[in-house]
């Protein structure tokens, strides 16, 4: 039996009276998966990258009637359930890349208007005499400065004086911004002055982004960066929310900011993947829009890891190939989030799982620059007008080169329910190539194409293993997403790792890890201890730091409450540590009650793994304290279909045999239906595997078999 978990009780009123559905929009697909009668479903249709949301109305209407009757849907058995929606989103990615946010106003401390524009004075590619960096979100003519000044002790040394917010009022009603951002300069240690600015300007109308709500931690460019990013989303992602909504049956009430749902029995509810890795109500979505840019990439990364989990695999390197970008992360037994990332080269300080991401996918175009190289994305065909193969599309891309070179078959994919033009690709790209004064052939081409993106691919999985101190030889490569399965041996094979695991329904993974994920909200609060008053006093030491975390205990029960969330919260706690001096932190877990002597072990531990030494009598500063609030949900029993079906056969039969292109060479290959693959019974490739959402390669050698968990596993080494 399959263990999946269920939305909790708090959601809904019984179990069995809930329709559940977990949707995840990428830039070619946007994919389903639910639960009915026992067995989970899946479902793709092709995004609508104008407007994602059509997409996911039009998937409901396929699902179950959605939008002929508006809070609820019709089951098989004719009886009505409550929806409840888990959406993974792609509106911040895309707005942050395409640069087509809201118009914001930035409020800061008098004399740092810039800062944002300052910022670190790093210079990514130190050489490059060329570089162009990342202009802010903010222009110059829209900052503001106050007169105000708290220290870093959090007094108050200047209070913003009534004629100084009428000024800042006034000054902010001219220029007319869609969103405002206040960061001022230690609000996190006293928030006092930041909220009498708030105060002053909440009447205006206008989304308003606070910078000691949001992250109340130290480095002022930072923070202001990720309050900056939170404020040009947010009007935005309401507008989303509030479409998606309608596409649902669910109406606004007029009431707050016009997001919460009424609560009519069977009303449908939406909820939103974080980047952290959890879910989180609509409401808190759209009020902080910046904890979503990695929605989609964290639902992957939380299906990954359950799905190894039930196949004995703890350390795995996740590889999620979809059609536009390629996301891979490193996973040692538990999902981390690191406190600091960088997103469209812009950072953001809240919470996110560790995920490195490249313009890879099999929609990314093939192109030859201006000295006659081949280059492979990041542009994207995406899914209007998609690869040559779908129709539409003119320009070469990554699935065409997969379709000539026989790994693809068109008349399996998704299913059957949707047929590859070979004889299309074949041609196009043939007369594409002779406009460029190439002579390779179609397939020449093709099987460049692959090389260089398994390049780009295999930097990519350097990055989040090699590069932070982890040996790939002691790793299983997870590969899912719709093209995962596709290039999953071939990176396997370059970086020595033993094992690939190609998880059950692995084009719809991402939507899977969204379905199981638990509720999660994260709390932090810089402080800027040094660990030697713990040595003078370590009673004193011990009772400020549960003192601090009590009251981020505290504010994380008013505001589950607050979104009506009921059950058992569970608290992980944890610290930021650095060497006195140093300019970066390590983040260490604590383990039950905080023993200063066991936090400075296990930092000079994870020091000594990250960067290769430690300093054993250095004094350590205890920087950022960090709260992980989790409301798990409670599992329900799903059945694998066909299971004890495929154990009596006997005989495997291919669908077909076909000429694969291995290495330059071309290898006759039987393609098989995964679900009629025996469990235990192992094989050898060649062979190519074919399901609803995703084909898998397996190269000559490689034995490969579906194990007890549904999940295709693979011997590379």
């Amino acid at each position: 039996m399959f263990m999946a978990r269920s939305r909790h009780s708090a959601l809904h009123p019984e179990s069995g009276s809930v329709f559940c559905v977990a949707i995840d929009t990428g830039g070619t697909f946007t994919d389903c998966v639910w639960v009915e009668d026992g067995a989970l479903k899946t479902l793709k249709v092709f995004s609508t990258p104008d407007d994602p949301s059509r997409a996911i109305g039009e998937a409901l209407r396929q699902i179950g009637g959605a939008a002929k009757r508006p809070g609820g849907i019709e089951r098989k058995s004719g009886a009505r359930a409550a929806v409840t929606l888990l959406h993974g989103t792609t509106v911040g990615t895309n707005a942050l890349l395409q640069r087509k946010g809201a118009r914001v106003a930035l409020i800061t401390t008098s004399g740092f208007e810039d800062v944002i524009e300052i910022g670190r004075q790093a210079r990514p590619r130190l050489y490059d005499f060329f570089f162009d960096r990342v202009a802010p979100l903010v222009r110059r003519e829209m900052r503001f400065g106050v007169a105000e000044r708290t220290d870093c002790k959090g007094r108050i040394l200047e209070r913003p004086s009534d004629a100084e917010l009428t000024r800042l009022r006034e000054a902010i009603i001219r220029v007319a911004p869609e969103a405002i951002a206040v960061s001022l300069l230690f609000s996190f240690a006293n928030p006092e002055n930041e909220l009498a600015v708030a105060a002053a300007l909440a009447d205006l109308g206008k989304p308003l982004s606070v910078s000691h709500r949001i992250l109340p931690e130290f480095r002022e460019y930072e923070r202001t960066s990720t309050v900056v990013v939170n404020a040009y989303l947010q009007p935005l992602m309401q507008s989303y929310m509030e479409r998606l909504a309608q596409h649902v049956g669910q109406r606004d009430n007029n009431s707050g900011d016009g997001l919460r749902a009424r609560r009519k029995q069977n009303a449908p509810r939406i909820f939103v993947m974080q980047s952290s890795g959890g879910i989180t109500a609509l409401g808190a979505a759209a009020r902080e829009p910046v904890r979503t840019v990695l929605s989609g990439p964290a639902g992957g990364l939380v299906g990954a890891a359950a799905m190894a989990a039930r196949s004995g695999f703890q350390r795995i390197l996740s590889f999620d190939m979809g059609g536009t970008s390629t996301d891979v992360a490193a996973l040692q037994g538990e999902l981390r989030a690191g406190a600091q990332a960088e997103v469209a080269g812009l950072p953001v300080g809240v919470p996110m799982l560790e995920i490195h991401t490249v313009g890879a996918g099999g929609g990314s175009i093939a192109r030859f620059d201006a000295g006659g190289a081949l280059r492979v994305g990041p542009e994207s065909a995406s899914a209007d007008p998609g690869p040559i193969c779908y129709g539409r599309g003119t320009e070469p891309t990554v699935t065409d080169a997969n379709l000539l070179m026989g790994r693809l078959r068109p008349e399996h994919f998704l299913g059957g329910e949707f047929r590859l033009d070979l004889e299309r690709a074949r041609r196009i790209i043939s007369e594409w190539l002779r406009e460029q004064g190439s002579r390779l052939t179609a397939q020449q081409f093709s099987a460049g194409i692959v090389r260089v993106v398994n390049a780009n691919m295999e930097r990519a999985l350097r990055v989040v293993s090699i590069e932070r101190g982890y040996d790939p030889r002691e790793f299983a490569l997870v590969a899912f997403g719709g093209a995962g399965g596709l290039h999953a041996c071939e990176l396997a094979e370059a970086l020595a790792i033993p094992t690939v695991m190609i998880p059950a329904r692995p084009g719809a993974l991402s939507a899977f890890g969204i379905l199981v994920s638990d509720v999660l909200k994260d709390y932090s609060r810089t402080v800027l201890w040094r660990f030697r008053d713990q040595d003078r006093s370590p009673q004193v030491f011990h009772a400020n730091l549960e003192r601090e975390f009590r009251k981020l205990e505290a504010a994380a029960r008013e505001e589950f409450r607050s979104e009506r969330w009921r059950g058992a919260l569970q608290y992980e706690r944890s610290l930021d540590l650095r060497y006195r001096g140093q300019g970066y932190e390590l983040n260490v877990p604590t383990m039950g009650r905080l023993v200063a002597t066991g936090m400075v072990a296990r930092f000079h531990k994870e020091h000594q793994r990250r960067y290769g030494y430690h300093h054993a009598g250095r004094e350590i500063e205890l920087v950022t304290l960090r709260l992980r609030v989790r409301l798990k949900q409670r599992q329900l029993q799903l059945k694998v279909a066909g299971t004890q079906d495929r154990l009596k056969a006997s005989r495997v039969v291919p669908l077909e045999r076909a000429p694969v292109i291995y290495n330059n060479k071309t290898v006759m290959t039987p393609v098989f239906d995964r679900g009629q693959l025996v469990s235990g019974r192992p094989m050898r490739g060649p062979a190519v595997i074919t399901e609803y959402s995703a084909t898998t390669v397996i190269p000559a050698g490689k034995r490969f078999w579906v194990d007890e968990a549904n999940n295709l596993a693979i011997k590379v080494r």
